[in-house]
């Protein structure tokens, strides 16, 4: 049977992850929805940093979930999170309806438990799994061991954003900026988005990036890492090689940043999964 392989348009852009097929977030600056589908990203920097105002995101109506699922496939649904969007509850919601109607089709949705890199890392396990002609069963046993492993980490360039989105206030944001202060987050290990580290310098926050993947209990040679930049390709190349440098990772894929991506890393923001 043929295999439908499905993402939210948090996963990022490379030669890999361009033509699978996306169900776009909804990004509204000053009143303006802009539907993230073919985002351009420059102008969307642009009106990120003339608004003044809350920066919200949305995620998909079930609907349209609905319109890519394809009822004689097995259909396979990647989402950012759950514990940051409701992408995920409205996969289930689309999955339950058409259930109803056609009680037989496979749908099976993947809570990615990440975002940008990871997601995008995420979905183009599936797609490997998809092209290996395994069995839906095998597919999901093997993306939700890869979803167990999965690790996050980003260091961002600004925090206006996410004081402009309310997740933190205005007066830590600008004292960061002041004091040169790169926070380094991570994941919780449940898709939660937590505190990692503060460090003093863009240069000493990116050796200590690298410096932190030697903590965690990776088997390089079989692991693939993947590296998100807002804008900033040059920055993610020499994060790469850094990384490189000190660690045997079976591959290194670097993403362009899709718009809702770019809404939380913001410009010259970073992202890497592993």
């Amino acid at each position: 049977m043929e295999a439908n392989l499905v993402v939210d348009s948090c996963v990022d852009f490379n030669e890999d992850t361009k033509d699978i097929p996306r169900v776009p977030f909804r990004i509204i600056i000053d009143e303006e929805e802009i539907v993230d589908e073919n985002t351009d990203i420059l102008e969307l920097i642009r009106k990120m940093k003339k608004s003044r105002t809350q920066i919200k995101t949305a995620c998909a109506p079930p609907e349209d979930f609905m319109n890519k699922i394809k009822v004689q496939a097995n259909n396979f649904i990647v989402t950012i999170s759950s514990q940051l969007s409701g992408s995920y509850n409205s996969a289930v919601m689309a999955m339950e309806t058409i259930k109803e109607k056609f009680p037989e089709s496979f749908i099976h949705i993947f809570d990615s438990k990440t975002a940008a890199a990871g997601e995008s890392l995420l979905a183009l396990k599936v797609k490997q799994l998809i092209e290996e002609n395994l069995n839906p069963h095998e597919i999901i046993e093997q993306t939700e061991k890869y979803i167990s492993k999965m690790n996050t980490l980003f260091i961002l360039e600004s925090l206006d954003n996410l004081a402009k989105n309310g997740r933190i206030s205005n007066f830590k944001a600008t004292l960061a900026n002041i004091m040169n202060i790169f926070p380094i987050m991570g994941d919780d290990g449940e898709g939660r988005i937590v505190l990692k580290e503060k460090v003093r310098g863009r240069k000493k926050a990116f050796s200590r990036l690298v410096d932190m993947l030697a903590e965690y209990n990776i088997d390089f040679e079989s692991t693939v890492l993947g590296i998100t930049h807002v804008n900033c390709l040059e920055k993610a190349e020499n994060l790469r090689d850094a990384i490189k440098l000190k660690y045997n990772f079976k591959d290194i894929k670097i993403f362009s940043s899709a718009g809702l991506s770019t809404i939380y890393a913001d410009d010259g923001g970073i992202v890497i999964a592993f």
